[in-house]
């Protein structure tokens, strides 16, 4: 199916933004189950949001229930099929837009900014367009069917139906959001349910190949440390033997030494064992890496895969895109940038560089990381990885977008990033033109300014707003809340 990505004249209705928090706007009934015995309603249509009281949702829709619901991608692929073609949607984007949000079903929150459910919807939004599409009586966020067409009915009250460009903007307020949901959507059209289905098991190897490596290192980390302080004891207890001026005394003193070595033994073991199981992840890693290096050429599937970002002749170090990724434009203590990411995401080489010191072991401050010169002469240092690949050593030369680590928080970090900076620190990072110039495609800005509501040309006529604009600083993007409330 072709997608539909010509421009429209008008757009019969503006709809708010799924993601856009504002205050309660329409009363509602609060329902502790499904009502029995209903027949299946009509579904209400993309034209006017839900009146006040006419759904009712789950007691404490906002929390997600004891056991979340799970479907098979063959199943939402009908229910893709179905709720597009209710409400003139592409199914590819429902896909997509179910792909991004909440990973199919496999992260459905509470966001951060509160979006629950299948398809991420805020708790205001949901009660002005949210389904109740099994006919259960109840309007759910947290169940599949009611998501997915809420979904669809939510685009197409923003004019998917002629402009689902337009109407995807409406759904995350971002040019990034629009370009990734459209180019995996295409992926998707491309391909159908198989290919969607193959791509998923081949990003799902891949992140766990990644996690694994973090839990391996750990673990060696661990057993390295547990193993060196046993050797400083041993150290301390064999000295005692060469100090021991009488006989007994040397040979109580042996007694313990030897005893005591029998653990040192054992942690020495313990480290063999975690090293070995490092390189099993790590040639796993490999391998799952490699199967998704054809895929990750296709526009719009990179992102997903954390595949590197190019622009001239510099890579963005953390893969993962702006909906992984993220950056304020200062720290909070001196010129560097901490680029906020997901632990295991990947870390590339920022530029053909040569590494002048690379740390394996966790620094107190730093942690994991490594010291680079790039061939413009300037000298960069990461930190707090949770892994660094181990041909990574002093005078190796790097090429730009050679992956050479894993995201972590080792050292003195408060959770897991990257913290990058220029040594000398003498200047932020994000202040460079190669940084700045992947700001929306590889990464979003935690302190962005309110981008500009969306507007039509004021040639073109438009019916009535049915929302007023509310800027919200906290997340930047345009909320929007019913007019006159």
């Amino acid at each position: 199916m072709r997608l539909l990505v010509t421009a429209a004249i008008g757009l019969a209705l503006l709809a708010g933004s799924a993601r856009a928090a504002g205050p309660p706007v329409l009363g509602f009934t609060l329902s502790s189950g499904a009502q029995s015995g209903l027949q299946r309603v009509s579904l209400p249509s993309a034209s006017t949001p839900n009146a006040p009281g006419s759904i009712s949702v789950p007691v404490s829709f906002t929390s997600p229930p004891a056991n979340p619901q799970q479907l098979p991608l063959s199943s939402l692929h009908v229910l893709w099929q179905q709720a597009g073609a209710t409400y003139g949607i592409p199914w590819q984007v429902l896909a997509a837009i179910n792909k991004i949000e909440s990973n199919f079903g496999q992260n459905m929150g509470p966001s951060s900014a509160g979006a629950v459910g299948w398809m991420q919807f805020m708790p205001s939004t949901w009660l002005r367009w949210g389904v109740d599409a099994d006919g259960d009586g109840i309007a759910d966020p947290w169940n599949a069917t009611d998501a997915v067409y809420a979904a669809a009915r939510y685009l197409a009250a923003a004019g998917g139906q002629t402009d689902i460009s337009r109407s995807v903007f409406s759904y995350n307020h971002a040019d990034w959001y629009v370009r990734e949901v459209l180019d995996l959507a295409k992926v998707y059209g491309q391909g159908g349910i198989t290919q969607t289905a193959d791509l998923q098991q081949v990003q799902v190897k891949l992140d766990e190949a990644r996690r694994e490596v973090v839990r391996a290192n750990e673990r060696l980390l661990a057993a390295r440390s547990s193993e060196l302080q046993l050797q400083q004891v041993s150290k301390g207890l064999h000295a005692r033997v060469a100090a021991a001026a009488l006989l007994s005394d040397r040979l109580a003193a042996e007694r313990r030494a030897v005893l005591y070595d029998a653990h040192v033994d054992e942690a020495r073991a313990a480290t063999d064992a975690a090293r070995a199981n490092l390189e099993e992840a790590q040639s796993a890693l490999a391998s799952a890496t490699q199967s998704a290096q054809a895929p990750s050429f296709a526009q719009g599937v990179g992102t997903l895969m954390g595949a590197a970002s190019y622009h001239d002749n510099y890579v963005f170090p953390v893969g993962g895109g702006p909906q992984l990724v993220s950056v304020a434009h200062t720290h909070h203590d001196y010129p560097a940038a901490d680029i906020a990411a997901p632990e295991g995401s990947p870390v590339y080489a920022i530029s053909n560089a040569v590494v002048l010191n690379a740390w394996h072991t966790a620094d107190p401050r730093c942690g994991i990381g490594l010291t680079i010169r790039t061939v413009d002469g300037l000298v960069w240092t990461y930190c707090h990885l949770a892994f660094l690949e181990p041909s990574v050593v002093d005078g190796v030369s790097l090429a730009a977008g050679r992956q050479i680590g894993l995201v972590g928080s080792t050292g003195h970090a408060s959770g897991p990033h990257l913290h990058l900076q220029l040594q000398p620190p003498t200047e932020f990072p994000q202040n460079q033109p190669w940084f700045q110039s992947f700001a929306g495609s590889a990464f979003t800005w935690q302190d962005a300014p309110t981008p500009t509501p969306l507007e039509l040309p004021d040639a073109t006529p438009m019916a009535p707003r049915v929302f007023s604009v509310v800027p919200d600083s906290r997340d930047a993007v345009i909320g929007f809340t019913r007019g006159g409330a």
